[in-house]
């Protein structure tokens, strides 16, 4: 590296030609900005960008679907009977779990009710569960549905981790001493990782550990945390985790979702579920016999076959996780967030606070931004500079740089153009 000004142009170019990562941008169409140039796409968070292959892709499996119909089953070039499989063996290594503990299923929320249905099992005075404070509203929603299916008041049966006063992030050890006080009447432990809002993320395994030394079933929500963090879900050990694969993970809008539960319960037939026929025994799942016996593994929480389509656009995806490796990314997601740290922090008179920490360990690519004055109106003229970000009431823009496909240049027009707008 020559010596450059480290807030200047030329060394994020710099820090751009010796990104071993740098050509996988060309893999992703890049949206055009008001001018007709690409944008700054900073919402990876939200919506990953779409992979050039997804179209040939999807349009091999209409093209065997005109050509065979419900044969393309058995005889499309990609079979649709086991098509979900195909992605299996690179699910498992990018969340760091045995391929039979995974699955692609589903949306988040609907495998989360799944997992909870499976997992909280609120009896005598283990009725809790323990949540942060502020997760994403659908997983709150499920909670609160849950405990009412149980026939619990959720002001009652939920417990909500809170940063302490005047603070906006969970400390670690507030988390361990919780469990540790009130885990004998927590049934089961769900933490957003990393918290959709702070960008938080949270020690999985020492997590795990205190809520299992306690007694209680723990998982995680990773909608924020697949393909953004370096995660050993096996080793660290959780009961179950969920995520959907299409904001990091490019799998298109609405796109299918991922699903990990450990081994331990692979073959717990007498683990409580919702059932359906996909999930059932592939040996014996077309005698259509009455009683339902499931794969053992995370499949056997499965209910309907797959829409193909949608896991076409997801494939072209993960093979080009596959071949980046999480490793890799993570240590570019390192590098460009903190280099985007710097930016920020050098704009004078501070009109933007950076909520998310500080400590790479503690965070992914996402830095939430606590604006000073209109935040949801500073959003729209970034919007409109060409820069796409996400505001979240009441005051948080938020801003992902994905190492997949946002260089070093994106990072410091950013922070140029917010320099020039926040201050406006």
């Amino acid at each position: 590296m020559t010596a450059i000004d480290r807030l200047s142009e030329d060394f994020a170019r710099e820090l751009d030609r010796e990104d071993p990562l740098a050509s996988y941008r060309d893999l992703f169409h890049v949206p055009p900005g008001p001018n007709g140039a690409e944008c700054i796409y900073l919402t990876g968070n939200s919506l990953g960008l779409q992979p050039k292959t997804a179209r040939a892709y999807v349009e091999q499996e209409l093209d065997d679907w005109a050509r065979f119909g419900v044969e393309g089953h058995f005889h499309a070039r990609n079979p649709w009977m086991p098509y979900h499989e195909f992605l299996t063996e690179a699910t498992a290594r990018l969340v760091g779990a045995k391929p039979h503990e995974v699955v692609v299923m589903n949306t988040l929320t609907v495998n989360l009710h799944l997992m909870l249905t499976s997992f909280y099992r609120p009896a005598g005075a283990r009725t809790k569960l323990l949540m942060e404070k502020s997760p994403f509203p659908s997983d709150r929603y499920a909670f609160e549905s849950h405990a009412r299916l149980h026939g619990l008041d959720p002001r009652e049966a939920i417990l909500e981790l809170e940063p302490r006063e005047g603070e906006a992030l969970l400390r670690h050890e507030d988390i361990l001493a919780t469990i540790a006080r009130e885990g004998d009447r927590i049934a089961l432990v769900v933490l957003g990782n990393p918290n959709y809002l702070t960008g938080q993320v949270f020690d999985v395994e020492a997590i795990t550990k205190a809520g299992h030394a306690k007694g209680c079933k723990v998982g995680f929500d990773f909608a924020h945390g697949a393909g953004n963090l370096e995660l050993a879900l096996h080793a660290w050990g959780p009961d179950f985790a969920v995520w959907c694969n299409y904001k990091y993970l490019n799998a298109g809008p609405g796109g299918l979702a991922g699903c990990f539960v450990h081994e331990r319960h692979a073959n717990d037939r007498g683990l409580p579920r919702l059932a359906g026929w996909w999930g059932h025994d592939k040996a014996t799942r077309f005698q259509m016999g009455p009683e339902f016996v499931p794969i053992a593994g995370a499949e056997g929480w499965q209910l309907s076959n797959p829409p193909i389509l949608q896991l076409a656009a997801l494939r072209a995806s993960m093979e080009i996780f596959d071949r980046a490796t999480m490793k890799a990314l993570r240590a570019k997601s390192e590098k460009l967030t903190g280099y985007l740290e710097e930016l920020l922090r050098a704009i004078p008179g501070e009109p933007v606070t950076i909520v998310t920490p500080t400590n790479p360990r503690e965070r992914g690519c996402q830095l939430s931004l606590r604006v000073r004055g209109a935040a949801k109106a500073l959003q729209a003229r970034l919007v409109e500079a060409g820069v796409i970000v996400d505001f979240r009431e009441p005051d948080v823009i938020r801003a992902a740089p994905t190492p997949l496909y946002n260089r070093f240049v994106d990072v410091h027009r950013f922070a140029q153009i917010l320099r020039q707008h926040a201050n406006a």
